[in-house]
């Protein structure tokens, strides 16, 4: 499975962006599927996740209330819709999918990854 990260880019704080992960090769079979980041120097953070089975998920706390996480089964595409962006949110956006069953927040629990979308915001 290939995994197409996109719609990064620059945007001023208090503005929004919508990500977007497209599975080529097969379709999105695992059970969940999940976004995290890493900035220049920082070890990569989980952001957040979705089940894919029943929607449910599961967020940073440093996220919640202003990214939400979507899936489109039809499209074979995740997206990670983020409002109200903040300078700290500035890094590199990773999409992933997981053979665990519950959307998991940890990195190490994802199998497939992403090339990366880079997400600037500025203050």
């Amino acid at each position: 499975v290939q995994l197409q990260a996109s719609g990064g880019g620059l945007v001023q704080a208090g503005g929004s962006l919508r990500l977007s992960c497209a599975a080529s090769g097969r379709t999105f079979s695992s059970p969940a599927a999940g976004w995290f980041r890493q900035a220049p120097g920082k070890e990569r953070e989980f952001v957040a996740a979705i089940r894919w089975r029943d929607d449910t998920t599961n967020y940073a706390d440093s996220v919640k209330g202003r990214f939400t996480i979507l899936r489109d089964n039809a499209k074979n595409t995740v997206y990670l819709q983020m409002d109200s962006l903040k300078a700290e949110d500035t890094a590199v956006y990773y999409c992933a999918t997981s053979s665990y069953r519950t959307p998991r927040a940890s990195w190490v629990d994802y199998d497939y990854w992403g090339q990366g979308t880079q997400v600037t915001v500025s203050s």
